[in-house]
């Protein structure tokens, strides 16, 4: 059965990070923006950490032996490139012992204004019975997120999914619950009510990868 933890619903210092991250006034500076989403990464890193899988080992301190609990899970991050890089960098911060895969998926413009999303690019290592936790910051549509990780099935059936967003819309919530090849837990630090005729989130917060990183020609 897959679960939706919205970070939104309980007041937390991800308040502080969403204001700033939306706000047309404090969103500009480049790297306070990549900052904020790092942190929210970490924080959901530190959230999702508390449904993983734990077994006690001994250990020695400096005084006697003890039973402590070590994290058991195999640990994949896999992230959407380019945007998800910063949030990315903060799971990883949380969880620096994971393996790493990157995949490419960008909207495709046709000539009529439609878009498609391309997937041209895959780095993975073997995912069979493995935790994967795929991140971008923007669930919009939740087509890049179905298509990413149909492209990286191909390297092996995980054994749990964690999806990680910074905002989702509502219909890129739904459309993933709807065609998820697996159940899946999604953590995300807010979902905004609903997309507008060029598919952004409203209110969001604009382009994730431009105010990270500039603005790029379109294809």
């Amino acid at each position: 059965m897959s679960r939706i933890h919205n970070l939104s619903e309980k007041r937390s210092v991800v308040d502080l990070y969403m204001r700033e991250l939306r706000d047309v006034n404090t969103q500009s500076r480049k790297e306070h923006f990549r900052n904020n989403i790092e942190k929210i990464g970490q924080v959901i890193g530190y959230e999702l950490s508390q449904t993983l899988t734990y077994s006690d080992q001994s250990i020695t301190t400096p005084l006697q032996e003890m039973s402590h609990p070590v994290l058991t899970d195999d640990l994949v991050i896999v992230t959407i490139l380019r945007a998800g890089l910063p949030l990315h960098n903060g799971i990883l911060s949380v969880f620096p012992e994971a393996e790493n895969g990157f995949i490419s998926a960008y909207r495709k413009h046709n000539q009529d204004g439609s878009f498609e999303i391309e997937v041209e690019y895959v780095a993975c290592p073997d995912l069979t019975g493995k935790t994967l936790i795929l991140n971008d910051p923007m669930l919009a549509t939740g087509q890049s997120f179905i298509n990413a990780w149909e492209a990286i099935l191909k390297m092996g059936k995980p054994s749990k999914v964690h999806i990680a967003a910074v905002i989702g819309s509502q219909e890129g919530v739904d459309f993933i619950k709807d065609n998820a090849p697996m159940d899946f837990d999604l953590w995300v630090a807010a979902i905004d009510p609903k997309l507008n005729a060029d598919k952004y989130i409203v209110p969001g917060l604009g382009d994730a990868g431009d105010l990270s990183y500039g603005e790029k020609l379109q294809r």
